[in-house]
């Protein structure tokens, strides 16, 4: 996946601007781990005692003025007058591209420049013994997770547990100030590597800002901190009796700071989005410490750039997230929950297809294939409940009562048109939360049948409606082919499934397979205009895969954003993108 296929290599332009020029990983960049007591570097440092890449010393960018562009024309232009005078033809001035730009590679802090900045956290922020750890398993969990598809080598310096904005703000200047990388921690249950801390520095985890700050019941809108739980959210609403809920439904561990940064989806999102069509507005705290909001508090605006979709799905990696202003729904008057199953993935992904097509509003539409409803079944998260291995359809309705029933009775029909089952329902509310549960504890009862040395690696894509049929048999018949132990699920309705893989990471035939695996179907999709991830970003694992979709033009003018707002590359770094 290291090569752009060929239908956009037209688009690369300089030779030094190849995909391998982006897709290539940082070599020179050092790494630090808790556990060893030298710092790995490349190169001497430099005059102020920091390391530098193996690129060289540290070089400022150009910078573009006005002036300066027109000056370049203006010699540009005399040149071409002077060869045509000679009699020679004067070669075609290439236009200044955003490519031509230069980006330096970063520099980060020393040990002894790690340990002052702790000192000045420290002592900035008074009065809060805990702010900052770096307990060995603190640092562990901070830096490596257990169901994520990549973990590179290195974990966080320290932990620090802000209690307020303000707090975040202290921190990121000390940053700033020392070169230190900052990582953003809130639920930790994000899959390709999103937390990891390759580069050393500081984990800033939001555990202590887990508040609803204002609740504005008449205006249908909630301002919260980074680290309160979706599940938890709605909890309160219901406590409330508010009569409203946040219908963005990722992992049951997920928490909204991480939902922001990885623009989340979850099973509700066929009929109410994803996380960017909820946020309103944020405070963001930047890579220099400084405090904006982005927007006011209506729930439409025209003014000026849409930072909410800056900052939505950017991983951290251009600022980190204090609070957010979410709009909020009204609970349906009537839920149903349905499954049915079907022969095999074509006829189960083809029905949903239709389901589509056809505009019938379901709530909610998941699909699990017969491996995963065997694990579902093994893991025992559902027992006593037992359920049929086959291909499955998971189906919510929601609305008024008369609209449920005409909805339910549409789908029966077009999954009956392929050859679905007879459609079983809850009764009651205990039973929709058990049938539904066989979804929401996939990824959690995969994990629970993994033996000593074995790893989960779960994945997804999304593609076009059209396609979906097609892509889901493919991949499915090649990890049967290839012997391994997986299962197709997913958010159907919106056209994004996930791959779920159990093997074993020591050993090399598996771990090959499982890539070939993966790479196939991201390049599947991407040839099928899709997505190399539908929810679960980008991070540490899907660089060259993100490099394959958009081409090393967009990826340039996503560089450039970073630049701007985070010109000493701290923020998260080596996620989306590599380090200059």
């Amino acid at each position: 996946m290291s090569s752009i296929p060929t239908h956009t290599t037209a688009r690369v332009v300089p030779l030094c601007m190849s995909a391998k020029y982006f897709a290539k990983p940082f070599t020179g960049a050092w790494r630090r781990s808790f556990f060893h007591s030298t710092t790995k570097r490349t190169s001497g440092r430099g005059a102020h005692g920091r390391l530098h890449s193996v690129a060289g010393p540290h070089q400022r960018p150009p910078t573009w003025s006005g002036g300066s562009v027109v000056a370049l024309s203006a010699t540009a232009g005399l040149l071409g007058f002077t060869l045509a005078a000679a009699g020679f033809e004067a070669p075609k001035p290439r236009p200044i591209m955003l490519f031509d730009s230069k980006i330096s590679s970063p520099e980060y802090a020393s040990m002894d420049e790690m340990e002052a900045a702790l000192r000045e956290i420290r002592r900035e922020i008074g009065g809060v013994d805990d702010i900052i750890s770096t307990d060995p398993d603190d640092l562990h969990a901070h830096g490596y997770s257990e169901w994520s598809t990549t973990n590179p080598d290195g974990l966080p310096v320290a932990v620090a547990y802000p209690r307020s904005t303000q707090q975040v703000s202290t921190i990121a200047k000390i940053c700033h100030k020392y070169h230190v990388p900052i990582i953003p921690y809130s639920g930790g249950s994000s899959l390709e590597g999103n937390f990891s801390a390759p580069y050393g520095g500081i984990s800033v985890d939001f555990a202590y800002m887990d508040q609803i700050i204002r609740f504005h019941k008449d205006d249908m809108d909630v301002v919260v901190q980074p680290s309160i739980g979706w599940q938890e959210l709605n909890d309160q609403l219901a406590k409330l009796e508010s009569g409203l809920f946040f219908p963005i439904d990722p992992g049951p561990s997920a928490k909204i700071g991480g939902m922001v940064g990885t623009n989340c989806s979850g099973t509700n999102a066929v009929k109410y989005g994803t996380m960017k069509d909820w946020v309103i507005n944020l405070t963001v705290v930047l890579a220099d410490g400084t405090v904006i909001k982005t927007r006011q508090r209506p729930r439409k605006s025209s003014a000026g750039y849409n930072l909410n979709g800056i900052f939505v799905g950017s991983e951290g990696t251009l600022g980190l997230v204090t609070e957010a202003t979410l709009k909020l729904a009204v609970v349906p008057e009537d839920l149903s929950v349905a499954v049915v199953t079907f022969p095999t993935i074509r006829d189960a992904a083809a029905a949903a297809a239709q389901v589509m097509q056809t505009g019938v509003p379901v709530a909610a539409m998941e699909i699990m294939d017969e491996v995963q409803m065997r694990v579902v079944n093994l893991g025992g998260a559902t027992a006593p409940r037992v359920w049929k291995e086959a291909p499955t359809l998971f189906f919510k309705f929601s609305g008024t009562r008369a609209s449920v029933k005409e909805h339910i009775g549409l789908v029966q029909d077009i999954t009956k048109c392929h050859k679905g089952g007879n459609f079983e329902f809850a009764k009651d509310q205990r039973e929709q939360k058990l049938l539904w549960s066989a979804r929401k504890e996939s990824l959690w009862s995969m994990l629970s049948l993994r033996k000593e040395g074995q790893e989960v690696w779960s994945t997804d894509v999304a593609v076009p409606f059209s396609r979906l049929a097609d892509i889901i048999e493919i991949s499915k018949k090649e990890m049967d082919e290839l012997g391994l132990f997986a299962s197709i699920l997913g958010h159907i309705g919106d056209g994004n499934f996930h791959e779920s893989i159990i093997y074993n990471r020591q050993n090399k035939d598996e771990r090959e397979k499982v890539e070939i695996c993966v790479k196939n179907m991201v390049k599947r999709a991407i040839d099928m205009e899709g997505t190399c991830t539908g929810e679960h970003s980008i991070g540490w694992g899907k660089k060259d895969s993100l490099l394959l979709e958009v081409g090393p033009e967009t990826l340039a003018v996503m560089r450039q954003i970073k630049q701007a707002l985070d010109p000493r590359w701290i923020m998260n770094p080596g996620k989306i993108m590599d380090l200059p």
